[in-house]
């Protein structure tokens, strides 16, 4: 990825992408606490933590270095947008990443245990 996508990726609002969250994976019949269950478990972020980030507009960066990412998070692979994951060399991209293709998998119907990697 391009250090320009990087940037503009770090610079995106957590209040802007999170609607598109809930969108995808309620369209194929998933709930939203499933998934504020998956962005707990990779950032440490319970729910209140996840709407205050969302009222202040917190950037992907700022979210992303606040998080206590899962030691598990590593174990997350496959590809998402066209990259794998696990070869992504910026950190912030591949965390984002990371919580892009724990979306992807709530939304294709994985069940939670192995979405969360055997928590």
């Amino acid at each position: 990825m391009s250090s320009k996508t990087d940037e503009r990726m770090a610079r995106m609002t957590f209040a802007s992408v999170y609607p598109l969250y809930v969108a995808k994976v309620e369209k194929k019949g998933r709930s939203e606490a499933e998934l504020r269950r998956v962005i707990e478990w990779l950032t440490g972020f319970d729910t209140s933590a996840i709407e205050e980030h969302i009222a202040s507009g917190a950037t992907l960066q700022v979210f992303f270095s606040r998080a206590q990412l899962n030691p598990n998070a590593h174990l997350i692979t496959g590809v998402i947008c066209g990259h794998r994951v696990e070869d992504i060399d910026n950190p912030l991209t591949q965390q984002i990443r990371y919580l892009d293709k724990l979306v992807d998998e709530l939304a294709k119907g994985r069940k939670l245990d192995r979405i969360l990697r055997g928590e």
